[in-house]
């Protein structure tokens, strides 16, 4: 499918990486790993046709198609959902727009006898055509189902991108993916911003995609669930297992410590080989016993160890003055966005150091919460801070608020005081920008290299209360384990907003979970947390806050109960025989759109060919619009 051989790519004569070898198949899904600014975005930008690459060879089939999926999601304002997710069918578009010329100009020209004339309808006959044959006719439909089953309501379609929380928004991209129907699909970093049931939907997705996936991913689970090969740039080279990202750590320190041992022995021959040397050096007789020696050692091929980069970012939090033993307080805490309600008079209690956990689903209200905290938006109710208390903020998008046209020095100087900007430099070099790279410029830098800026910037100013917002995003998996290791030892007061489980573990004291508006607290860590609602993990917790919905609230029972199952199970098969019908007759369409592609002339001189044509594209819509309303009577 696509073939990469001896790839290297270069910035300001240093190799980000080189002489690299891989190929893609049909069923691979790669975890593509590493460290911040080892080269991953850069690869898929690559592989996409997006970057120019220094040296080496990128060779994949004619017909192969590739859907990528960008950190940055850049969508065109003033579209609405269905605008944009129209922009997959960027054939069809412009059938539609060649449809809507030759219609104005028929409209408008009087000509009817001439030969321009003419031409027109001709033209008119063979784009609707190849309209049809693209399923022109069928793409709205699927294109609704497809975000209907993405958590989209009707009532979402008509409304623009831009009123969407990032989440929202990556859902949309992915819905343009899955119908453009790609043979490999670039994913960078996509459940960054995406609550557990958008993650989940996206785990079973990729499970069953026939193509080749590649993602980049700092999400040890959510790899785990769904590649079945590793790749890892580091140190400009690559190391590529057929295992998903935990079994790979494990083969790799396999493999080097097998690699350490082979040349622990080798070291102890070529030792033992040079002290001969020497000893027969010293007598005419052994002489030739001494080059043989000298030769048999120039010809050994000497075991290499893979080079591991160990380098981490250093971070300690230091609390600035002690606090009140109440921090925070909110009494009757409401905040509202027009007409929808997020949070409805909550009750909070933030005791000093204390470590808490904001848990939920996106659109609940917990990013909502921490800007009430730091005063960021305006809100209905109380939120008083204790004595003393200075907080500290890392909002979800905090690296968005760097400036890309500043030096990283320049951007921790401008944030500096007096009693700080000394200490910049050792700063940026806690969080690995030394040297040179401390002249870089904001907008070069790789998003977990960004999000480790703005780390070191939130250093700058004392606190005592520090809350955060999604921290994760864009950190490497490295990262991610120093930056939990310094808020384990911080001896401040914390909040965390965070879906991601294995973070959260040993991390937190106590948990408010956001639901419905309001928040429950639990008196515990997030093990403890999980075990009190029964559940396995964080996913199935938030997932069970959406199956809940669905819910009555209470449950019927003796006859009531038996009729209501009844009738599930007759709407059930309803919707099986509806599904199955649909699937057969848009098998017979598209077959008969490929007999049209290869003998146009002999398929439509069939005896009433176009109104038995036609009668099966009216069958399927009515049959789509059956499974839509039995699909609405069973939810």
């Amino acid at each position: 499918m696509l073939n990469i051989h001896n790839l290297s790519v270069s910035f300001q004569g240093e190799y980000l990486f080189e002489g690299i070898t891989f190929q893609l198949t049909p069923g691979n899904r790669v975890g593509l790993v590493g460290k911040n600014g080892a080269g991953k975005s850069t690869m898929l930008r690559i592989i996409s046709g997006e970057q120019e690459y220094d040296e080496g060879q990128i060779a994949m089939d004619k017909e192969v198609s590739i859907g990528f999926l960008k950190q940055d999601i850049d969508f065109t304002k003033g579209r609405t959902v269905l605008e944009e997710s129209y922009e997959a069918f960027t054939l069809i578009k412009e059938l539609e727009k060649q449809l809507e010329d030759i219609n104005t100009q028929l409209a408008e020209r009087t000509d009817y006898e001439s030969e321009s004339y003419n031409q027109l309808m001709i033209d008119l006959n063979e784009v609707q055509q190849q309209y049809e044959i693209h399923g022109g006719y069928n793409y709205q439909g699927e294109t609704e189902r497809i975000l209907q089953g993405l958590g989209f309501q009707r009532e979402d379609f008509n409304k623009v991108t831009e009123t969407f929380s990032g989440g929202w928004r990556m859902r949309i991209e992915l819905a343009k993916l899955l119908l453009q129907n790609n043979d490999i699909l670039l994913l960078d970093e996509p459940t960054n911003h995406l609550d557990i049931e958008s993650i989940l939907w996206l785990e079973e997705f990729l499970k069953g995609y026939p193509g080749a996936v590649v993602l980049v991913s700092h999400d040890k689970m959510f790899l785990d669930n769904v590649t079945n090969r590793t790749i890892e740039i580091s140190l400009g080279k690559i190391y590529d297992y057929p295992k998903p990202y935990s079994k790979y750590l494990v083969l790799r320190k396999e493999l080097r410590e097998q690699q350490l041992a082979a040349q622990k022995n080798q070291q102890k021959q070529i030792d033992q080989t040079e002290r001969l040397i020497e000893k027969f050096r010293a007598k005419a007789s052994k002489a030739t016993m001494a080059q043989s020696l000298i030769k048999k050692l120039d010809k050994m091929d000497k075991i290499e160890v893979d080079e591991d980069d160990t380098s981490v970012m250093t971070l300690r939090f230091p609390v600035s003055v002690t606090p009140g033993k109440v921090v925070i307080t909110a009494e009757d805490a409401s905040k509202s966005y027009g007409e929808k309600e997020v949070l409805n008079q909550v009750d909070l209690l933030i005791e000093r150091d204390s470590k808490t956990a904001f848990v939920g689903q996106n659109g609940q209200g917990k990013s909502t919460l921490a800007k009430m905290i730091v005063g960021e938006v305006d809100f209905e109710g109380s939120i008083e801070l204790g004595h003393n208390v200075q907080i500290g903020y890392f909002a979800q998008n905090q690296a968005d608020y760097l400036d890309g046209s500043k030096t990283v020095e320049d951007t921790m100087l401008d944030a500096a005081d007096e009693k700080t900007r000394p200490r910049v430099r050792d700063i940026l070099g806690a969080f690995l920008f030394r040297g040179e790279e401390v002249d870089k410029y904001v907008r070069v830098l790789s998003g977990g290299e960004r999000n480790r800026l703005a780390l070191a910037k939130l250093l700058l100013q004392p606190f005592n209360v520090l809350v955060m917002d999604e921290p994760t995003n864009h950190l490497d998996i490295k990262s991610k384990n120093v930056l939990k290791e310094a808020l384990n030892n911080f001896s401040g007061t914390l909040i965390l907003v965070s879906h991601d489980r294995d973070f959260l573990q040993g991390l937190t004291n106590k948990v408010y979970e956001f639901k419905d508006r309001k928040i429950k607290e639990y008196l515990g860590d997030i093990d403890y947390f999980l075990e009190q609602r029964n559940l396995q993990n964080l996913r199935e917790a938030e997932k069970k806050t959406i199956d809940e919905k669905k819910v009555k609230e209470e449950k019927p029972s003796g006859k009531e109960s038996y009729e209501a199952q009844k009738r599930q199970k007759s709407l059930q098969n309803k919707l099986s025989k509806t599904e199955a019908a649909i699937n057969k007759l848009e098998k017979e369409i598209k077959e008969i759109d490929v007999e049209l592609q290869i003998n146009y002339e002999e398929t439509i001189a069939q005896p009433n060919f176009f109104d038995s044509y036609q009668q099966k594209k009216d069958t399927l819509q009515k049959l789509m619009k059956e499974w839509e309303v039995t699909f609405e009577k069973l939810q």
